[in-house]
């Protein structure tokens, strides 16, 4: 089932929150090949990843964040970024664990989730507040030993 759309002043509002909240924000770019058949890296602006809350210590944890523009939805900015905020995490950051919460009905996200390998930890009632509403949301996770056996 696709999330209903926000209305414009609500998707303004949801991304202005997104990025008040602080994150080490990771758009890597977006993979592409020349008029040769170069692979080579540019900058996107129609989807945004980040982890938040990193937690260092005996935890080594961060949230996962991302959005993107409705007009590029199953344009694979998604998948191809989430592997690249994976890799930085997990190599780069030398993270244990990253957790990512998704509203229930959200399909596309937790297709993606599914996808790169995340696992479903449980459920959390109105665990955050979007658009003025407390919202529930599913507690997907992934483990540095999952992401090197994938």
């Amino acid at each position: 089932m696709r999330q209903p759309s926000l209305s414009q002043g609500h998707a303004r509002q949801t991304i202005k929150e997104f990025h008040d909240q602080p994150h080490l924000a990771l758009d890597p770019g977006r993979r592409q090949r020349d008029d040769e058949g170069i692979l080579n890296e540019r900058r996107i602006s129609k989807s945004k990843r980040n982890l938040s809350e990193i937690v260092r210590g005996s935890f080594q944890s961060a949230y996962l964040g991302y959005y993107a523009l409705a007009p590029h939805a199953g344009d694979g900015y998604m998948s191809e970024g989430l592997e690249l905020v994976l890799q930085a995490a997990f190599r780069n950051l030398k993270l244990h664990r990253v957790e990512a919460n998704i509203q229930p009905r959200n399909a596309a996200s937790l297709a993606l989730v599914k996808r790169a390998g995340f696992r479903r930890e449980g459920f959390s009632p109105r665990y955050l507040k979007v658009c003025g509403r407390w919202r529930d949301h599913e507690r997907w996770a992934m483990l540095v030993d999952d992401w090197r056996a994938r």
